[in-house]
């Protein structure tokens, strides 16, 4: 038991020496010229032989033949794709590692109720997944708790950074709710009895519900001065009822989505509906109510019998043609984000407008995160967080992110990938 306890410790500190070796960008130090690129402004469209200029980490001209600043880098992007950065929502980026080795993974905390637990804390900004996932062009991420019935608060940080300080674009923006089951579970693992599972089901929704009557109580108190201490729990919820913090629903079924989108509706919560895989049930009611979505299922398989083999695709579209305010994201994923724009592209095969998809990876995850007057598209005034492609970004075959910046920094686009891939490339 000894040897084995050894071993296990062991193995626990080498996972967790494991760090990239790509050293973060330094702060813009000159002025640096993008000249007669294709803009993919995505507020303003698309701009060939078009110059970018940006200076101390902000874009400050946009147009044709700018004039060269003095001691200003020019790169030549002529014939080459730029982007804003893409945001990708509801990640467990630098929360784990390896799904095989315990010590790696942080993704939730112990207990039912964590809403205090802040995303940001965990994160691990040496994680050798993270440039793996920037070299195809994300610069930000949301960093989700998972799990709990109130997992807790979710931060985007920037993907290159010594520490979560540094990386950090927006702490703790909003508050996680699992929303509760409320179907029967018919998979062979379920050994629950029906009456079990919709019981607990019950149960669950008077749980969360009951927290949110003690946060609102303790939300009261404090407005009162009548707090005798701090509860960590419910200060971390403060933000719901003072309108500073949205609470994100991660819910599949459209009656899970419907009790959310009531339960928001009595408390007055501004709602980001997440996963949302029957949002296209219920379109038209989240376009008239104005509720977000964070469409997490755009490679999804059919959910039910009379399914079209292609719901999971042609659902942006949908949500698009019924005016809901979505963007897509690929739901609690850390290694597989890098096919973010890859799913945006596949949605534009199934009837997505092709500047929708754009928009829905980089101005909408924005705008969910709070944070659109900064990042998103490519504007004077916006920070320089962009990326240079040889192709379209959202094809597999035709892109190939050759620069990115992040608030005008250079980012290291090298990786583990890439290093694997050069080595055997020279293997006999």
């Amino acid at each position: 038991m000894k040897k084995l306890l050894t071993a296990v410790v062991a193995a626990s500190l080498s996972a967790a020496a494991v760090a990239h070796d790509m050293v973060p960008g330094k702060t813009q130090e000159q002025p640096v010229l993008l000249q007669g690129g294709t803009l993919n402004t995505v507020t303003n469209g698309v701009m060939t032989d078009t110059d970018l200029l940006f200076e101390n980490g902000k874009i400050t001209a946009i147009g044709a033949n700018l004039s060269v600043p003095e001691n200003a880098r020019v790169i030549d992007v002529s014939g080459k794709q730029v982007y804003p950065g893409i945001v990708a929502l509801d990640t467990t980026l630098g929360l784990i590692e390896l799904a095989a080795v315990r010590a790696t993974n942080d993704m939730s905390e112990v207990g039912d109720i964590t809403p205090e637990v802040s995303g940001h804390t965990a994160y691990n900004p040496d994680s050798e997944v993270i440039p793996t996932v920037r070299h195809n062009g994300i610069t930000h991420a949301e960093i989700v708790p998972q799990r709990n019935l109130i997992a807790g608060r979710s931060s985007l940080l920037q993907t290159d950074g010594w520490t979560f300080e540094d990386a950090a674009e927006a702490l703790n923006v909003g508050v996680h709710v699992n929303w509760p089951r409320v179907g029967i579970n018919t998979s062979w693992w379920e050994r629950r009895s029906p009456e079990e599972q919709r019981k607990a089901n019950a149960e669950d929704l008077k749980k969360l519900k009951a927290a949110f009557i003690d946060a609102k109580a303790y939300y009261d108190a404090k407005q009162a001065n009548e707090l005798n201490g701090t509860d960590v729990r419910w200060e971390a919820m403060t933000g719901l009822f003072d309108g500073t913090s949205k609470l994100f629903v991660h819910a599949h079924d459209k009656r899970q989505m419907e009790q959310a989108i009531e339960l928001a509706s009595e408390w007055g919560f501004e709602l980001v509906l997440v996963g949302a895989r029957d949002a296209w049930r219920i379109a038209d009611k989240l376009a008239a109510q104005d509720i977000s979505v964070v469409y997490g299922e755009p490679y999804g398989l059919p959910t039910r019998h009379d399914e079209a083999y292609d719901q999971a695709y042609a659902t942006p579209a949908a949500l698009a043609a019924a005016g809901v305010d979505f963007a897509i994201a690929y739901s609690t994923g850390f290694w597989d984000i890098r096919n973010l724009a890859f799913a945006a592209g596949n949605a534009v095969a199934y009837g997505l407008d092709k500047e929708q998809a754009l928009a829905a990876i980089t101005l909408k995850p924005a705008e969910v995160m709070g944070v659109a007057d900064k990042i998103g598209s490519l504007e004077v005034g916006k920070n320089a967080s962009l990326f240079v492609s040889d192709g379209d970004v959202m094809d597999q075959l035709g892109q190939k992110v050759q620069l990115m910046f992040i608030d005008g920094a250079e980012v290291d686009l090298n990786n583990r990938h890439n290093q694997l891939y050069q080595k055997y490339r020279q293997k006999p």
